[in-house]
């Protein structure tokens, strides 16, 4: 373990002090809709969610109740028959009892992980030191604790397994071209048949836990990168930047603009897979290695598609200060200070179908 001491970092003591300059603060959008829960304390580290599978759907795929066409009758009979055969399940017979049916349930666990972090400095660093050590520390723990939280979610809804690919590509290493307004329609197709609802308010950016209503929306989450492509009117016809909103209000200050079903909001911190893809050959894609294009993963999402679980309370986030002075048998002559922070925490699917994950690649501006 390291500790800040006097030679870490030089001292500005018998010099003109400029300003404490700004920081570059993480950005955490992903919270912004998921499915809130607080897990009381001395209870479990586990939480399970339970999905009640609705009539004739199935746990692999509980949105859809009528099933695909077969292809070995004509599309107009067998639209017939799926059809047919529900009604006639569910028609009753005169004086007849009918069959009670029971419920499956689909149960999706998540267990709690606790994420920390710790820093230190010395005596002396708090005596003759002519910055505030210890403030700075406090800020860079909850700048870094912020960011962990954020990269817990994406890593979650990065995964999921209801993927598009852009270009022509299958998977993510055949990946060969950018977003396109028909791969947002088709996207879009794919969640509306899946009953995925839109988004219609989400998580209150104040210290009260609570939502705001917004304009209903499939929500993307993208890197700050896809902004360019985005702006391109010609492949975005009618693409509407958050400049031009009007009286309109944008959902989030990272928002770039809408276009149809769908908002976008941006974050650098959702990182591409460098170098992921296809070979960039004439794509026009970014690649961090110049020969495979960079992947960029954005998530689309619909209400209750993902949720998130921290531990309830005062602990929820433990913030930990020992100022030097503290002495014990560790540190019996009180010369080390400590500052760190910890907390529980985990994210987890709900419902596959009602999210999509979208591997694109982003336009080279050089």
């Amino acid at each position: 373990m390291a500790t800040q001491v006097m030679s870490t970092q030089a001292a500005r003591i018998g010099k003109w002090k400029g300003e404490i300059l700004s920081r570059a603060m993480p950005t955490e959008v992903l919270q912004l809709t998921a499915v809130q829960k607080q897990l009381p304390r001395n209870v479990s580290d586990t939480v399970v969610y339970r999905r009640w599978v609705p009539y004739d759907a199935t746990v692999p795929n509980p949105n859809i109740f009528i099933p695909n066409v077969n292809p070995a009758t004509t599309v107009e009979s067998d639209v017939s028959n799926r059809v047919n055969a529900k009604l006639t399940a569910n028609t009753l017979a005169e004086g007849v009892t009918p069959t009670p049916d029971t419920m499956v349930a689909q149960d999706i666990t998540a267990v709690m992980v606790q994420y920390g972090c710790l820093y230190s400095f010395t005596d002396k660093v708090a005596d003759m030191y002519e910055d505030d050590i210890s403030d700075a520390m406090k800020t860079q723990v909850a700048d870094r604790m912020t960011l962990i939280r954020e990269l817990e979610v994406y890593s979650k809804v990065r995964a999921s397994t209801n993927r598009f690919y852009g270009g022509t590509g299958t998977t993510l290493a055949t990946v060969d071209g950018k977003l396109s307004a028909k791969m947002l329609r088709k996207i879009a197709r794919s969640m509306m048949l899946n009953h995925t609802k839109k988004i219609t308010s989400i998580l209150n950016a104040t210290p009260n836990i609570g939502t705001k209503p917004i304009e209903a929306a499939f929500i993307v989450f993208c890197s700050s990168d896809l902004d360019a492509d985005l702006r391109d009117t010609a492949a975005f016809p009618g693409y509407t930047p958050v400049a031009a909103y009007g009286s309109r209000k944008p959902m989030h200050e990272n928002e770039l603009g809408s276009f149809e079903n769908f908002r976008f909001i941006a974050s650098p911190e959702l990182v591409p897979f460098q170098n992921g893809g296809a070979a960039v050959g004439t794509t026009g894609c970014v690649s961090t290695g110049g020969t495979n294009i960079d992947v960029y993963p954005l998530i689309i999402t619909g209400q209750e598609a993902y949720g998130t679980v921290a531990l309830r309370g005062s602990k929820s986030f433990d913030l930990s200060v020992i100022p030097v002075g503290n002495k014990d048998s560790a540190d019996p002559l009180g010369q080390r200070g400590y500052i760190g922070a910890k907390f529980y925490a985990v994210s987890t699917m709900l419902n596959q179908q009602w999210m999509v994950c979208a591997l694109v690649g982003v336009s080279n501006l050089a």
